[in-house]
């Protein structure tokens, strides 16, 4: 039996999340700046219009492009790397290095950029990682990245655009 304050309870912790939440306007949605986003009111259909096939296949149904044929590979200059679906930058060209993966890497994303889940297909345990605002799948991360951080963010290059700059 677990030792609790007198007075607790789990539900007595649910209710008062739950009033707070509604007391404190905006604090429910503070986890998700993007929430209310029009992007993510694009039906299936619209995207498939939107989207080249192999763009469409990898951003709304979490395919995967083969390694090694993303021009943005080769891609150094000064700039972002922004989302292809709702251009909402993720990364910062100085965070880009090469992995030898195959896939455009980088070490950081930009804060607030991208948004997490875990990733059970393939029979393994992985982090996928997703446009925050668009929902638009992206990639999966890794720990095995280059100082500062350590990460790897393994992005598919058909889900992102470069933006000089």
């Amino acid at each position: 039996m677990r030792n609790h304050p007198p007075g607790f309870s789990r539900r007595h912790l649910i209710s008062s999340a739950f009033a707070l939440a509604a007391a404190v306007p905006g604090l429910a949605l503070a986890a998700d700046a993007y929430a209310n986003s029009t992007w993510r009111r694009i039906s299936p259909d619209e995207w498939r219009k939107r989207l080249p096939p192999m763009s469409f296949a990898v951003m709304r149904e979490e395919g995967t492009e083969r390694p090694g044929t993303s021009p943005l590979l080769g891609e150094h200059r000064k700039g972002v790397f922004a989302c292809l679906g709702c251009s909402l930058p993720l990364f910062k060209s100085d965070t880009k290095f090469e992995s030898g993966t195959g896939w455009p890497s980088f070490f950081r994303s930009i804060p607030g950029a991208v948004d997490t889940k875990t990733d059970t297909t393939l029979g393994m345990r992985r982090t996928e990682y997703h446009c925050a605002q668009c929902l638009s799948h992206q990639g999966h991360v890794f720990n095995d990245g280059p100082a500062p951080t350590g990460l790897r963010y393994c992005n598919n290059g058909v889900a992102l655009k470069f933006v000089p700059g």
